[in-house]
């Protein structure tokens, strides 16, 4: 009767081993599929969030933009945005700025705020951009802005986006441009608020010149 009795317990623990490691691959499976769910959860909340508008994500990507209703707004298309402190004339963003550059840093410059140097492709625009500039400089004898376009290569003038040059398009002053030997960047030249040259006022000069410039980028549509 003592045996028995004594047997009693030793019987009881294996069963109780047996049951832990019945239980234990569950919990793993569990474990594993809550850490799942969880996942795909944090991934669907991350796109929805992505697509919650371009709009949005504008606001992220940049400091400040500044939008207007689009008047031809496609389905998808309702806003057109520049960037704060740029002038919107119609496909394109532009920025004047406020220090001088060589011809090289001013394109470096256009390039790291996701732009380029101005390339003018109609009488419009150069008279936009005309105004724009001799209205920022208006009591300055004499300012110069870089845009995009040199004659680097065998004197031949080339705009930084590889738009084809035209020379029935262009806007030089007149006797421009001269000394292509050396003088072989471009500029806007404005002499004060009495100049009324709308159209001819390019001037090719030294590249290493410190002058103001014009970055360019599309207009952005959300």
């Amino acid at each position: 009767m003592n045996r028995r009795g004594r047997a009693s317990p030793r019987t009881a623990a294996p069963t109780e081993g047996r049951s832990c490691c019945w239980l234990n691959p569950w919990v793993f499976l569990v474990s594993v599929l809550v850490i799942k769910v969880a996942f795909v959860i944090i991934c669907l909340a991350v796109f929805l969030h992505g697509s919650y508008g371009q709009y949005k994500t504008l606001l992220q990507n940049a400091t400040e933009w500044h939008c207007v209703p689009n008047a031809s707004a496609g389905k998808n298309e309702v806003w057109m945005c520049c960037p704060k402190g740029w002038k919107r004339f119609q496909g394109s963003c532009y920025y004047l700025s406020t220090d001088v550059m060589s011809w090289d840093d001013s394109k470096q410059n256009c390039t790291g705020m996701g732009s380029h140097l101005v390339v003018i492709n109609s009488e419009a625009e150069q008279e936009f951009l005309f105004n724009l500039a001799k209205g920022v400089f208006s009591n300055a004898y004499e300012t110069k802005y870089y845009i995009g376009l040199t004659a680097y290569k065998n004197g031949q003038w080339q705009w930084v986006d590889q738009t084809p040059y035209n020379k029935a398009a262009t806007f030089w002053k007149p006797r421009e441009p001269n000394l292509l030997f050396a003088e072989k960047c471009a500029a806007i030249h404005v002499k004060g608020n009495k100049d009324s040259s709308t159209y001819s006022n390019w001037n090719n000069i030294l590249c290493f010149t410190s002058c103001y410039r014009i970055c360019e980028q599309a207009v952005k549509f959300v």
